[in-house]
């Protein structure tokens, strides 16, 4: 029943996961726990079959049917959840990179100041004395990802591949300029962004300056 349990709130964890800007903490132990199930039904099965020598006939005996059909959905059940578990989570990831976040670095903030303050909180972590919320494999995962994506942008450097999707409104916008940035070069010839002055200006170009 506990086990039961884990799994449901593996399922809830993920569907809460979708709604979040961070990354919860990778819950290290349950996953374990639910690894250790799969094996433990998987004996089970095996012990069960094995006075019938591979000839078990279900229609002979329904009983033994109907538990190995219990252990077979309870197993399948249990990689069904941890998949959508750790999709919800691969997905998450891959959206912060295309989104430019430095995941690592900010993990690696997160363990600065989780030592810092001498592991109050007790919030993050996997369970196996990391402060950091993502697993080993997730970290090897983010800079596998992060390494893959950025040669793949690299093809396209006139093109911003993690712009927005959603077509602009007016090819023109009026922009506030908040911080003195010199000269800029566009299509129409050069501009001046001077501090606390407004342009009107192409969209795609004002975005693409420094």
């Amino acid at each position: 029943m506990a086990l039961m349990w884990k799994r449901h709130g593996k399922v809830q964890h993920a569907k809460r996961t979708q709604s979040l800007a961070h990354l919860p903490p990778y819950q290290t132990e349950i996953v374990r726990s639910i690894v250790r199930e799969v094996r433990d039904l998987d004996r089970s099965v095996s012990s069960i079959l094995e006075p019938f020598g591979g000839s078990f006939n279900r229609n002979t005996d329904p009983a033994t049917a109907c538990r190995l059909l219990v252990n077979h959905l309870s197993m399948l059940r249990n990689k069904r959840c941890l998949l959508a578990y750790h999709r919800v989570r691969t997905d998450k990831l891959e959206e912060m990179c295309w989104a430019g976040s430095d995941i690592l670095e900010r993990q690696q903030d997160q363990q600065t100041r989780q030592e810092g303050s001498g592991g109050a909180g007790g919030t993050l972590g996997t369970g196996d004395g990391n402060t950091s919320s993502l697993s080993p494999e997730e970290e090897e995962y983010v800079r596998l990802y992060g390494d893959l994506l950025a040669a793949y942008k690299g093809q396209w450097t006139d093109i911003d591949l993690t712009g927005s999707l959603e077509p602009p409104k007016d090819l023109f916008i009026d922009v506030r300029v908040l911080k003195d940035a010199g000269e800029i070069q566009t299509e129409y010839g050069a501009i001046t962004l001077s501090k606390n002055t407004e342009v009107y200006h192409f969209d795609v170009e004002i975005d693409q300056a420094p």
